[in-house]
């Protein structure tokens, strides 16, 4: 292998697996970046560089050794290579996290609910979109999603080889895929809380045409709301372990929707 363009001590030091670990880390990293838990706004760059580098020593090992770049211009292409990899990859992950906001607030706008404690994210977002992400966050880690990302890492190099940009077609109709099925799943999780917002404004339709005088939206806005809450008690559980199931059906057989 040629590596004129680096100073031969350093070679020499670092060795064909330091390369092996430097082409694993640029895929891992950018994976790290935007993985629900450890690459939220709130946690530190430092933590999620300590995050990265301890995926890489855990990845790197079940790899087969790959070969040291043969020029700057090389290594260059392996770092954009896996770079939208791994930012596609962490992606497609990520989308799971916009699924709960998503039914959150679905949930929120038909409970009156989406106004209180609206500023606890990195985005403004309602009680309950708060309430589900950080719980199904919290689920998520305890269920042991570091243990599942790693092997979804090491699998994601049968999926897309090293120094490979993966076919555009094919990433478009899994990003597209991926991209529906979020909505998808979001819609599902907050069905307690829309068809109980379709009964209630019904009954207080019914009421307001039997009784024009009474002030019907003053005494249902406090039912709605307890009702709300009431659905998150007691679908919460339920909910949480539906999200659950999909993400880690996903990150077992990630390559669902590529052609």
């Amino acid at each position: 292998m040629n590596t004129d363009f680096l100073p031969p001590e350093l070679v020499a030091l670092l060795g064909a697996g330091f390369w092996h670990a430097a082409v694993v880390f640029l895929r891992v990293s950018t994976m790290v970046s935007v993985l629900p838990a450890v690459g939220e706004m709130y946690v530190s760059t430092r933590v999620k560089l300590a995050v990265a580098i301890a995926f890489t020593l855990i990845v790197a090992p079940a790899l087969p050794a790959m070969p040291t770049p043969a020029s700057t211009m090389q290594y260059f292409g392996l770092a954009a290579s896996e770079a939208v990899i791994g930012l596609a990859l962490g992606v497609s992950i990520r989308f799971f996290i916009h699924t709960i906001q998503t039914a959150g607030s679905i949930a929120a706008q038909s409970t009156s609910l989406s106004q209180v404690l609206g500023g606890i994210g990195a985005e403004a977002m309602p009680a309950i979109s708060a309430v589900l992400m950080i719980a199904a966050t919290a689920l998520a880690v305890m269920m042991g999603l570091h243990v599942r990302v790693a092997a979804f890492m090491i699998y994601s190099y049968d999926m897309f080889p090293v120094g490979q940009f993966p076919a555009a077609a094919s990433l478009s109709d899994w990003g597209v895929h991926r991209v529906s099925q979020s909505f998808s799943l979001a819609f599902a999780l907050a069905a307690p809380f829309l068809i109980t917002a379709v009964i209630y404004n019904l009954a207080l339709g019914v009421i307001n045409r039997a009784m024009p005088q009474l002030m019907v939206a003053f005494v249902g806005a406090p039912l709605i709301t307890f009702g709300g809450l009431f659905i998150l008690m007691i679908a919460g559980p339920m909910i949480l372990q539906i999200w659950r199931d999909a993400l880690f059906t996903f990150v077992l057989d990630p390559g669902v929707g590529m052609r």
